[in-house]
């Protein structure tokens, strides 16, 4: 089984790839400031559903 390479995907699919990688970093610190000042069950899935995809991302494992 090969190793998932995402420059043999389609353009359109590598550039929306790396939108989502650039724009994750501010979702997350703001999803971060709003999880330590309202905490709800929904803020901290959020927080931990935005964690795992940006870890993803930084191993590139996305």
């Amino acid at each position: 089984m090969s190793r998932y390479y995402r420059y043999r995907l389609p353009p359109w699919c590598r550039t929306w790839l790396i939108i989502i990688e650039r724009c994750l970093l501010p979702v997350l610190i703001v999803q971060c400031l709003r999880t330590l000042f309202f905490p709800t069950t929904l803020d901290v899935f959020l927080l931990g559903l935005f964690t795992g995809i940006y870890v993803a991302f930084y191993l590139e494992w996305i």
